[in-house]
């Protein structure tokens, strides 16, 4: 069965790596509908080869729309994901409008897939795709938590340019070449520099982006009470996020079956050989899909404590991949809806 699958913001980074990786998973994608903002509406898109006019969103698009993958920002997934949902459309949301909302699911369908269904076997009308920094550690915090039950988390995440989007690798490129500027994409200097900013800060000293790791971590693995203390930070890199975590387990535990449960982990790539200096950097997991760790080793200052590394592409995992990845556990289940009204004409 094919469907008509529609993603909104197709002109900017992570719409395009959404469009990239449905053609390379060869999903089932009888009609697309590239969506954007007025400013890009009629210029065109390449998806499986054929050129396709971008269009603005509307309720009738919509109404002839199986799944929608929205990556144009919250204020837009605010204004046009409701509407969407009411005309018919599944909506898997990259941004952070609804990633807090009770009545959404979180989803990073390594964890938390049977999110996508209520206990009817319907699928949500909205699901929102997690912040990139939080995808790739639960990947690995998940496995953990089940076999050793996690107490806390210490996390310091190295972030790409990418995860500001075309503005944030437009402003390293400009600042390579020499630019300078009164008011910086990256609140400072970000070519040569590291910034130990993203978003803005909160009452508490933390930033938006650090408080949505903690909330988005204990909201996907269900756990309220896990404590998860993060830094995030801005590096020079095109493209993939880099994390040092420090995992403290309620119990003792075994180094061997630590690893064990990491390597037997679904969507885990262990690199780990440190002799060979064998762990993974962005520029190697950079265009890939999976999660990588490495550097796995026993916190020498806590009996129950390890370190280590986890790297993964923020366009693909952090955002589009896991997208995509909803949208292949849902077809598995999904019923068109019968009500639909069609549209008289080609959209």
């Amino acid at each position: 069965m094919n469907y008509t699958v529609a993603v909104l913001g197709a002109t900017g980074l992570v719409g395009r790596t959404m469009m990239r990786v449905l053609e390379e998973q060869h999903f089932p994608v009888g009609r697309f509908v590239p969506l954007a903002s007025e400013n890009s509406a009629g210029t065109e898109v390449l998806f499986g080869g054929e050129p396709y006019k971008v269009q603005t969103p509307s309720a009738e698009i919509f109404s002839e729309v199986d799944i929608a993958l929205f990556s144009a920002g919250a204020s837009v997934s605010k204004a046009w994901a409701s509407i969407a949902a009411d005309a018919g459309a599944i909506v898997i949301d990259n941004s952070s409008a609804f990633r807090m909302d009770a009545g959404v699911p979180l989803v990073v369908p390594e964890v938390n897939a049977e999110q996508i269904f209520d206990a009817q076997g319907k699928p949500a009308g909205i699901i929102a795709n997690p912040n990139c920094s939080t995808i790739q550690m639960v990947v690995a915090l998940k496995p953990l938590h089940d076999r050793f039950r996690i107490r806390r988390v210490v996390v310091s995440t190295y972030q790409s340019v990418t995860g500001k989007g075309k503005q944030g690798l437009r402003a390293l490129e400009e600042e390579i070449a020499g630019k300078t500027f009164e008011t910086y994409t990256h609140f400072h200097p970000i070519a040569y520099n590291v910034v130990p900013q993203i978003d803005a800060f909160t009452d508490n000293g933390y930033t938006k982006e650090e408080m949505k790791m903690i909330n988005e971590t204990r909201k996907i693995m269900g756990d309220d009470g896990l404590m998860v203390s993060p830094t995030t930070v801005r590096v020079p890199v095109y493209g993939g996020h880099s994390e040092s975590v420090n995992i403290e387990f309620e119990t003792d535990f075994d180094m061997d079956e630590v690893r064990r449960v990491l390597e037997s982990a679904e969507g885990i790539t262990m690199i780990d050989n440190p002799q060979a200096q064998q762990y993974p950097t962005p520029i190697d997991c950079y265009g890939k899909d999976g999660v990588y760790v490495g550097r796995l080793r026993k916190d020498p200052s806590h009996a129950r404590a390890i370190n280590l590394w986890i790297v993964s592409d923020n366009l693909r995992k952090g955002a589009a991949t896991n997208a995509v990845q909803i949208a292949q556990r849902l077809i598995g289940k999904l019923i068109p809806k019968p009500e639909r009204i069609a549209v008289q004409g080609s959209i």
